[in-house]
């Protein structure tokens, strides 16, 4: 039996990227999963972002492992959906164990040119999104005194970056969303709230031409290359990327019964890029 029998995880931003892996992660410890996206395009994002077919490869993934999965599609944004998402779930699996809220975008540009929707949508959607799959959720472990809550952050919840105003202070935001949460909680005993923050992961957020030309302003027409050079600079451990099965890694931990008294943590996962 896995660590995770007889659990139930509901994940956000689970079309591809961190939370297919840690989607499959958790299945191998017997969790069955509930996978939501909102896979349509947002104005200000310039990479693609996660589909349908993509939602729909994960959830045969986690079938690939003999454990039982849903698809679901709702807009973080939306309370209404995410009420929503909460409620199928539930109909569907009988409870929910484990939320990871997961869900989160990425654009880049100087504060002061920044157009107003471009900080409108990260904050609706990084930090406003996860607020609200939180509140989803939160009654259903408040009556059943039970839950691990894990919130996908950064290492631009730590520190500033230049370009990334809009993301800092969302990330920034989710550190004090998730130690309130975290006080919130302790009384019931069994649920607990905590953010896994990722140095640079290796998923299709991170493989674009405006991070290429973010990371190298000093370059006409920038490539991976180029940019995986500044990532070994930045990273003290001999690496450019962390793969989204480490983040998992450490998300398998927080929702394990092993850590049922680390709550209102921030979980690094940098490769010392945080020291």
């Amino acid at each position: 039996m896995g660590k995770l029998e007889n659990k139930v995880a509901l994940i956000t931003g689970g079309a591809r990227g961190q939370g297919r892996s840690h989607a499959i992660a958790l299945a191998r410890e017997g969790a069955r999963i509930a996978l939501v996206d909102a896979p349509k395009p947002i104005a200000s994002v310039s990479y693609p972002l996660g589909t349908e077919a993509e939602l729909d490869e994960t959830v045969k993934l986690v079938q690939a492992e003999d454990i039982p999965a849903i698809a679901l599609q709702g807009d973080t944004r939306s309370m209404a959906d995410m009420r929503r998402v909460v409620s199928d779930t539930i109909a569907r699996f009988g409870q929910i164990d484990i939320l990871l809220a997961n869900a989160g975008i990425a654009s880049y540009s100087p504060l002061a040119t920044m157009s107003d929707q471009m900080w409108h949508d990260m904050i609706d959607v990084n930090l406003t999104g996860t607020a609200n799959t939180i509140r989803a959720v939160l009654p259903h472990m408040i009556e059943r005194s039970y839950g691990r809550i894990v919130v996908t952050s950064s290492q631009a919840g730590r520190k500033g970056i230049p370009n990334l105003a809009h993301y800092c202070s969302a990330k920034w935001g989710l550190s004090g969303l998730v130690r309130t949460v975290a006080l919130e909680v302790a009384p019931f005993g069994g649920i607990t709230c905590n953010a896994i923050l990722p140095g640079g992961v290796e998923t299709p957020m991170m493989k674009n031409d405006e991070v290429y030309r973010t990371f190298r302003p000093d370059l006409d027409n920038p490539t991976l290359e180029d940019m995986e050079a500044v990532l070994r600079q930045l990273n003290p451990m001999p690496t450019e990327w962390i793969q989204p099965e480490d983040i998992s890694a450490g998300v398998l931990y927080l929702v394990a019964d092993e850590a049922r008294y680390v709550t209102g943590a921030m979980l690094d996962v940098a490769a010392a890029f945080n020291a």
